[in-house]
């Protein structure tokens, strides 16, 4: 099984910290934030990962390298400029290979189990007409309006005042073909491509209740920090 950690964004929200460390090396609880989703997903038996990068990425594959040291397996994508999320796994395509990968990203912190993922990604090989399987978790406090709704297995895109709407948690499976109109190379938001999806049926999800952060300011990273080393010293 395949995943990728998304890790070419800016961080812009993340400046100061962010001008000379890419936001996935940020530290929390002694570790940077990518390592912590690294150690989730080689536990739930995703041992080849796919890493793009863009902003300072060059620190972040002198850090992991090729993760023997995280007893996984790294192939790196380097972007330069910032494709966005759908460019970025588009360009990685020859890494992923032909069948349904797992994405997250690796600025976030959550302790959500990837194995929950594994028998969605041997249904969705089994499925053509089942192109990408969300996680969706409650929305934080910055993010009221949340994005989607979830019913019976099915996540869609309601009008802006429906009530029940979930935040994407940035974990995701996809089938490649999602991925196939866009040119390697090419910036590609992933937005338009799961509102076709979902506009077809063709996306199912799972709402995800347990702890997820998206570390985006200074202030949230530093309570991240000192919650994780209080954790580790009890």
């Amino acid at each position: 099984m395949k995943a990728m950690i998304l890790a070419a964004g800016l961080g812009e929200r993340m400046r100061p910290l962010t001008e000379h460390t890419p936001k996935p090396l940020l530290e929390a609880g002694g570790r940077p934030l990518i390592e912590w989703q690294i150690e989730r997903l080689r536990a739930a038996g995703f041992g080849e990962l796919v890493i793009n990068h863009a902003h300072l990425g060059e620190q972040i594959e002198t850090r992991l390298g090729d993760g023997r040291r995280l007893g996984v397996a790294i192939a790196w994508s380097p972007e330069g400029t910032p494709l966005e999320t759908a460019g970025g796994i588009a360009k990685a395509a020859h890494l992923l290979g032909p069948a349904p990968f797992l994405v997250t990203n690796g600025d976030v912190y959550c302790e959500y189990d990837y194995a929950r993922l594994v028998p969605v990604l041997a249904a969705m090989a089994a499925d053509p007409g089942r192109l990408a399987h969300l996680v969706l978790v409650d929305n934080p406090a910055h993010h009221p309006g949340g994005d989607f709704t979830l019913a019976d297995g099915r996540v869609a895109a309601p009008p802006t005042h429906a009530v029940g709407r979930l935040t994407f948690s940035g974990i995701g499976c996809y089938r490649p073909e999602l991925f196939a109109g866009i040119v390697p190379g090419e910036r590609a938001k992933l937005a338009p491509l799961l509102l076709a999806a979902m506009a077809a049926g063709r996306v199912t999800g799972e709402h995800y209740a347990g702890r997820w952060e998206d570390v985006g300011t200074p202030a949230r990273l530093a309570a991240l920090d000192e919650e994780l080393h209080d954790r580790i010293a009890a």
